[in-house]
């Protein structure tokens, strides 16, 4: 398994194509963007990645690590692939760590896509977060990993793909990472706050943020697109906190859209 700076990664599409680092969410995994990859790979150098402490990367983590600790593992992949600047799309942890990387190595970066994610946690996401954390400490991982589509999908797309997220939920707990990890990673994430920062990215970022997802309210998509100087908008009605999984083929079509400047920048 191809490996770099502790962290496994998969390189799709042609070699020689702008590189797209394309960064999940909480449960870290690279594989969460299998219902895109094919769409990316056919014009981009897609770059895949487990972040630290999840999946085949390196397990072990400090005592506390923060949404810094997320961009600093991206410019150590970009290092180690020889990558000198890339776009980045992240959904919500890794949309974060692409808010971090603005901010810290803005020469690194072409432009930037966040997907359900925050300048701030809202009130109501770290309710939910207290309510999964409680869920995991109490009743275990199964417990955790069985109530996860609630938070990420809509409830008629949950009833319908019902036996194939049941299908998933051996391999999911297999590779869970452990409670500690994940509570290290909820704290990094309810610790961010660049609300005072976002004037200074002064790199194109798309927010995307899904009308229905019953995790991160729209109004912090919103308040995020509103802080940045250079930033546009994306509303799904539908999709909730998986957007990109759930509506797949209308999520790509925009975001390549995007990428190839076919949609205008707007404020």
């Amino acid at each position: 398994m191809p490996h770099a700076a502790g962290l496994y990664y998969e390189a799709h599409g042609p070699g020689d194509g702008p590189p797209l680092i394309l960064s999940s969410g909480l449960g870290g995994s690279a594989a969460y963007w299998q219902p895109n990859l094919a769409a990316f790979a056919a014009y981009y150098r897609v770059i895949l990645y487990d972040h630290r402490g999840t999946g085949r990367s390196d397990r072990a983590l400090p005592e506390t690590i923060s949404v810094d600790d997320f961009a600093d593992d991206i410019l150590a992949l970009m290092d180690s692939l020889g990558i000198a600047r890339a776009s980045v799309m992240g959904h919500a942890a890794g949309g974060l760590a692409g808010l971090a990387l603005a901010l810290k190595a803005p020469d690194r970066l072409d432009r930037l896509i966040v997907v359900n994610g925050w300048a701030k946690a809202d009130p109501h996401f770290l309710r939910c977060f207290e309510a999964r954390l409680a869920l995991l400490r109490d009743s275990g991982p199964e417990a955790y990993l069985r109530a996860q589509p609630i938070f990420l999908y809509p409830a008629d797309w949950a009833s319908e793909h019902s036996a194939e997220l049941d299908a998933e939920l051996p391999a999911q707990l297999a590779q869970f990472p452990g409670v500690e990890t994940m509570e290290k990673r909820i704290a990094a994430l309810a610790g961010f706050d660049a609300s005072d920062r976002l004037g200074e990215i002064a790199t194109p970022v798309l927010v995307v943020g899904a009308r229905d997802d019953i995790l991160v309210p729209s109004r912090a998509a919103e308040a995020l697109a509103d802080g940045l100087p250079n930033a546009g908008l994306g509303m799904p009605d539908y999709g909730a906190h998986a957007c990109n999984v759930t509506y797949p083929d209308n999520f790509n079509d925009f975001i390549l859209a995007w990428l190839s400047g076919e949609l205008p920048q707007e404020n």
